[in-house]
Parts: C-alpha cells; structure tokens; sequence
C-alpha cells in the first residue's frame, strides 16, 4: 500500500477499491469517513481539498485505520464515534453500536410521554402529578435513556446495564450531550439494579411511567453466521439472546409488575421475526392493554409497546 505523493482524491480511490476486495458493504462511503475523520473535516471537505496530498504521518495513521476496516472491524469504533437522533454518541468495543432502526423505539417514546398524535392520546399523561419517571434496561452507550432525556427536558432518565465497561461509555456521552443531570445510570442485571430506586414523598417506590429497552435479541447459535462486524467486534454479551433469542423479554416482562405504573408503557425493540412472540409474553402475563407492533423504515417489525393496565 502505497500512498508517495498521493492527493485526497486520489487516496480515496485507492481504498475504496482496497475495501471493495475486503467484501466491504459500502467501500467509497467507509473511505470517505475515514479520511474525513482522520484530515478532521466533512465529507464535503474532502472534496474542496480533493488535491491536497497527505504528509507522512497522516499516511501512516491512515493506513492502519484502512487495515483495521479492512480486517471488517466496524467503521464505528476505528472513529470511535455514532450519530444517534441527530446527536453524537462516542462508541468502542464495549458497547454496542447504535443503529439507525433503534431511533423508532425512541420516536415511539417520546409521542407516548410528551402526549403527541394517536399513540399517546390513550395514555395516562405522565406529567400530571410529577415529572415523567423512565427506565431504560441494557442501556449499553446510553444512546436511548441519553436521547430520551435530550427529547423530554423534564423527564427523569434511570439507565440500567450490567457492564460497568458499558456504563462508563454511556456516562462519558451523557456528558457529551448535556444531560448528566438528568440520567442516572446504575449498574445491575435488568431490575436488580433498582435496589435504591427513587421514593415517594410516603417512602414507597416510585413506579416508572415509561420502561424501555433494546435486550440482546441474536439467537445463541445464528451468531456464528452474522456478519463479522458484529460476531467479531461487537460485545458477545451485547448480542446473545439466548437459544431463541428472547431470554431478556421473558425477564423483562416477567418483572415489570413491580416497576411500571398503572397506565405506563412498556416499550422494547425486537429483531426480524420476533415481534409476535414478544406480543404473546406481554397479553399472556395479563397486566396489559393489547400489544402493538411498529414497524421500522424498511418495513420490519421493530418496536412492541404495550400500556400496562
């Protein structure tokens, strides 16, 4: 790999190519935001500096972010960054990386929570005796208990996730965006976390209005056959759902008696496939309203909600 006197323009020919050959879903775009990443300017930068030629430290850096994207490491952590509902999320192999189809968990919650349009005319409003309580579980970045605060400035945001590695990611970008104050972030397997929950002015436990969650949902043995971004980089547990990948739902509305007030939402993402046996845990635990189904921008079913009785 040889870059002698090589421009911007000419460098980002070259890698696309280069990550082509890798088997590189979107090789001129990764190229670009490499580069991009590494000169410090945006993609449209690049190409008002198209014949600028790189010194030979900025070769050298380049070149080892080119082989570790081409070793199919995900473009996320080599920029150690993610855009997420228009806000920025730094990301690394602790935590998984934040998808664009998790954004429609989010808009789900905000209608339901700021009183918005159809979803949330049936809802109890949670504003009406004190400031909307929400759980976010397997926060991971933080990237929905963080938006989630950014969306609803008077909320109250408790971020649960078993790995402390993860939990200081999603403290890091709670900073980053501003709402550290408003997220509290616990560390805990799912409900276990919430020992020393906030309390009524009576000294009971307060009940959530909102309980969200994006769980691991990848069945144990398809994640041999996923791509190598995620079975090689993406933290394992991240990922495993369990033999049929719905191990955390099962926990999760297993327990949510105890956590979610009457008339609160429980929300979660689910994988391709898995929305209609997540429905029938929520109707069989008899504790909720009928489930409903979002489907996300390519038409998969992505987010099940239900308003608890």
């Amino acid at each position: 790999m040889s870059f002698d006197a090589w421009t911007v323009l000419k460098i980002i020919q070259w890698t696309t190519e280069y990550l082509k050959g890798k088997g590189i879903e979107n090789p001129r775009l990764d190229s670009e935001v490499l580069l991009a990443h590494l000169l410090k300017l945006d993609r449209v930068g690049l190409y008002l500096n198209y014949d600028r030629p790189l010194s030979k430290e900025e070769l050298s850096s380049f070149r080892e972010m080119v082989k570790r994207r081409g070793a199919r490491e995900p473009l996320q952590y080599i920029t150690a960054h993610q855009e997420f509902w228009s806000l920025d999320f730094k990301v690394m192999p602790d935590v998984l990386i934040p998808r664009p189809e998790t954004e429609i968990l989010v808009e789900e919650a905000v209608k339901v929570v700021s009183g918005q349009g159809a979803v949330a005319s049936e809802s109890r409003p949670p504003t009406t005796d004190h400031r909307p309580l929400i759980l976010d579980l397997c926060t991971g970045s933080g990237c929905i208990a963080i938006s989630l605060a950014h969306e609803l400035k008077d909320s109250v945001v408790y971020a649960v996730d078993a790995s402390e590695a993860a939990l200081r990611i999603a403290r890091e970008n709670a900073e980053i965006n501003g709402v550290q104050d408003r997220v509290t972030f616990l560390k805990g397997d799912l409900y276990g976390a919430l020992e020393n929950r906030p309390l009524t002015t009576d000294h009971r436990p307060l009940l959530f209005d909102l309980i969200v969650s994006n769980p691991p949902y990848v069945k144990s043995t398809d994640i041999p056959n996923i791509q190598p971004e995620v079975r090689d980089f993406e933290p394992r547990m991240a990922v495993d759902g369990g033999p049929k990948g719905l191990d955390f739902y099962r926990r999760i509305v297993a327990g949510v008696a105890e956590y979610l007030a009457s008339g609160g939402w429980l929300m979660m993402e689910v994988g391709e496939g898995q929305a209609e046996a997540v429905s029938e845990m929520i109707e069989e635990a008899g504790l909720f309203e009928a489930a409903a189904i979002v489907k996300d921008l390519a038409g998969i079913e992505r987010v099940v909600k239900a308003r608890k009785l």
